[in-house]
Protein backbone atom coordinates (compact mmCIF):
# COMPACT_ATOMS: atom_id res chain seq x y z
CA UNK A 1 0.00 0.00 0.00
CA UNK A 2 1.32 3.62 -1.08
CA UNK A 3 1.74 6.72 1.41
CA UNK A 4 -0.69 8.07 -0.45
CA UNK A 5 -3.11 5.44 -0.59
CA UNK A 6 -3.07 4.70 3.48
CA UNK A 7 -3.99 8.77 3.69
CA UNK A 8 -6.86 8.07 2.03
CA UNK A 9 -7.34 4.62 4.31
CA UNK A 10 -6.97 5.66 7.60
CA UNK A 11 -9.05 9.43 6.95
CA UNK A 12 -11.75 6.57 5.87
CA UNK A 13 -11.16 4.33 8.87
CA UNK A 14 -11.76 7.31 11.35
CA UNK A 15 -14.44 8.33 9.96
CA UNK A 16 -15.48 4.83 9.79
CA UNK A 17 -14.57 4.58 13.75
CA UNK A 18 -17.07 7.63 14.53
CA UNK A 19 -19.25 6.18 12.80
CA UNK A 20 -19.11 2.79 14.51
CA UNK A 21 -18.74 1.25 10.76
CA UNK A 22 -15.50 0.17 12.14
CA UNK A 23 -14.67 -3.16 14.60
CA UNK A 24 -10.77 -2.88 16.40
CA UNK A 25 -8.79 -6.06 17.64
CA UNK A 26 -9.48 -9.91 17.01
CA UNK A 27 -12.13 -10.96 19.83
CA UNK A 28 -14.16 -7.84 18.31
CA UNK A 29 -13.44 -8.65 15.02
CA UNK A 30 -13.93 -12.60 15.46
CA UNK A 31 -17.90 -11.95 16.96
CA UNK A 32 -18.35 -9.70 14.08
CA UNK A 33 -17.61 -12.15 11.43
CA UNK A 34 -19.76 -14.84 13.75
CA UNK A 35 -22.32 -12.26 13.23
CA UNK A 36 -21.69 -12.43 9.46
CA UNK A 37 -21.13 -8.57 9.09
CA UNK A 38 -17.65 -7.98 8.41
CA UNK A 39 -17.13 -6.51 4.44
CA UNK A 40 -13.52 -6.03 4.97
CA UNK A 41 -10.45 -6.37 7.04
CA UNK A 42 -7.13 -4.89 7.46
CA UNK A 43 -4.37 -7.06 9.21
CA UNK A 44 -0.96 -5.58 9.98
CA UNK A 45 1.66 -7.76 8.12
CA UNK A 46 3.64 -7.63 11.48
CA UNK A 47 0.63 -9.38 13.05
CA UNK A 48 1.80 -11.96 15.78
CA UNK A 49 0.94 -15.60 14.42
CA UNK A 50 -1.38 -16.60 16.97
CA UNK A 51 -3.75 -12.97 16.11
CA UNK A 52 -3.55 -14.47 12.52
CA UNK A 53 -4.59 -18.19 13.35
CA UNK A 54 -7.74 -16.84 15.39
CA UNK A 55 -9.03 -14.60 12.42
CA UNK A 56 -7.65 -15.10 8.70
CA UNK A 57 -9.66 -19.00 9.09
CA UNK A 58 -12.65 -17.55 10.26
CA UNK A 59 -12.10 -14.39 7.31
CA UNK A 60 -11.01 -17.01 4.56
CA UNK A 61 -14.51 -19.35 5.50
CA UNK A 62 -17.05 -16.27 5.03
CA UNK A 63 -15.10 -15.33 1.86
CA UNK A 64 -14.28 -11.92 3.62
CA UNK A 65 -11.74 -9.71 1.84
CA UNK A 66 -8.06 -9.24 4.33
CA UNK A 67 -5.74 -6.23 3.06
CA UNK A 68 -2.53 -6.09 4.33
CA UNK A 69 0.55 -4.26 3.70
CA UNK A 70 0.31 -1.96 7.37
CA UNK A 71 2.34 -2.48 10.25
CA UNK A 72 0.34 -2.76 13.79
CA UNK A 73 1.34 0.36 14.57
CA UNK A 74 -0.09 1.99 11.58
CA UNK A 75 -3.34 0.74 12.07
CA UNK A 76 -3.45 1.20 15.63
CA UNK A 77 -2.62 5.01 15.16
CA UNK A 78 -5.58 5.26 12.52
CA UNK A 79 -8.13 4.06 15.26
CA UNK A 80 -6.19 6.03 18.04
CA UNK A 81 -4.41 2.75 19.46
CA UNK A 82 -0.72 2.36 20.37
CA UNK A 83 -1.21 -0.97 18.59
CA UNK A 84 -3.74 -3.12 16.94
CA UNK A 85 -3.32 -6.13 14.64
CA UNK A 86 -7.29 -6.56 13.06
CA UNK A 87 -9.50 -3.93 11.96
CA UNK A 88 -12.97 -5.02 10.20
CA UNK A 89 -15.38 -2.56 8.40
CA UNK A 90 -18.73 -3.50 8.97
CA UNK A 91 -20.38 -0.79 6.35
CA UNK A 92 -20.66 -1.67 2.67
CA UNK A 93 -20.38 2.03 1.74
CA UNK A 94 -17.25 1.98 3.80
CA UNK A 95 -15.89 -0.68 2.91
CA UNK A 96 -16.34 0.39 -1.33
CA UNK A 97 -14.62 3.55 -0.20
CA UNK A 98 -11.14 1.71 0.84
CA UNK A 99 -11.49 -0.52 -2.01
CA UNK A 100 -11.49 2.48 -3.85
CA UNK A 101 -8.78 4.18 -2.69
CA UNK A 102 -6.67 1.35 -2.76
CA UNK A 103 -7.69 0.74 -6.59
CA UNK A 104 -4.94 1.78 -8.65
CA UNK A 105 -5.20 5.07 -10.20
CA UNK A 106 -6.12 5.08 -14.05
CA UNK A 107 -3.65 7.26 -16.58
Amino acid sequence: MSAAQWVKVRGLLGLGLRARSVVVGVEQVKAAVGKRSVRLTLVADDAAENSRTKVLPLLAARHVLVIGGVTAGDLGAAVGRETTTVVAVVDEALARGIRGALAPMSP
